[in-house]
Formats: structure tokens, sequence, C-alpha cells
């Protein structure tokens, strides 16, 4: 049996919401019969506290795929991880997993009128990072700031915090990255 690992924060981490539906890795392993889905999100991390769990929760799990979605945290200010860091960290992981195994995911954009410690102009900027670090490492990508965005009405994919994804948010990007990865 192969095995996908998700690797990320509290947009990957627990599997079902407040209400009993399911939110990203199980939709994900719905779709993927003889793959062995591991959730390995922790809320609130970012790619420092990613790399210091990465040997633990993805490397031991022996994974053909892994897909990355960090971020959120990094570029929040009161985290205030600069973004020379936040690149240099997701290097060191594409190349600890290995690019060839490696979906990085760029973060989502947020609703600024419900979120103040995120700007979607500063999530862009690290989603840049990550399209710069796929194309150097031969890593696969999913531009999903950029997929969100032209999505009409996204904001409707987000809880009353601005950040965090509900139902209709969770269907749309376990989705896209369901498409990505039967791409791969």
């Amino acid at each position: 049996m192969k095995t996908l690992v998700c690797f990320g924060d509290s947009i990957t981490a627990r599997e079902f919401d407040e209400e009993g539906r399911e939110r990203l890795t199980p939709r994900i392993a719905k779709e993927m019969p003889g793959w062995k889905v591991v959730n390995s999100g922790i809320s609130g991390n970012t790619t420092v506290d990613a790399l210091l769990r990465i040997e633990e929760d993805v490397v031991n799990h022996h994974p053909d795929l892994v897909t990355v979605l960090l971020g959120a945290n990094d570029s929040a200010i009161h985290r205030n991880v600069e973004i020379e860091l936040y690149e240099e960290n997701l290097r060191r992981i594409t190349s600890t997993i290995g690019p060839e195994k490696t979906l990085l995911i760029s973060a989502a954009p947020v609703v600024e009128e419900r979120q103040d410690a995120r700007k979607n102009e500063t999530l862009q900027e690290f989603a840049s990072v990550v399209e710069k670090i796929a194309a150097d490492t031969g890593a696969h990508y999913l531009n999903f700031f950029k997929k969100m965005l032209k999505h009409p009405g996204y904001e409707d994919f987000l809880t009353e915090d601005g950040l965090h994804f509900n139902y209709k948010g969770y269907e749309f990007l376990s989705e896209a990255i369901l498409t990505k990865l039967k791409s791969i």
C-alpha cells in the first residue's frame, strides 16, 4: 500500500469539524483507495516547528507522496517568520522529503476584514516563494493562493475568522489537491 502524508498546520490538522463533517484527509482518503493517508498537521505550526518534527511525522512513515501546506502562520504578523527563513526552511523540508515526492501548496488568501494577523499581499509574497522553490527543486506545485483568489466568492469558503476553512472550503481544497495528486 502506498502512503500519502499531509504535512501542515491547522488547515491540515484534525480530520472532522465540530459538526462531525470531514475536513481534508478523510476526503482525500476516500478518493485514493489503496493509499494510506496520514494526517501530520499541527495547529499553529510554522516551517520552524515543522522542521523539528519532520523525521517523526513524515519520514518515519516512508511516504510515496507528501503534501506540504505551510505558510499561513509563517506570514502572520504575530509569528513573524522572515520570508528568507521561510524559504530556507521550505527548501530543507523539500530536500528531506525528496522533491519528486513533494507537493508544495501555497497558503490560501484570507478575508482581511475578518483577519487582523495576516494580509493577502504578504501571503502572495510567500506563495511566490513556494512557486520558486518548486521550480528550483523540481517539486510538484499547487498555486492554491491564486486558484482560490480567482474563485468568485472565495470568502464563503472561510469561517468567521477569515482564515480557516469551512465545509465548502475543504471541499474546494481537497478537490484541488486531488486533481493535482492524480496528475503526478
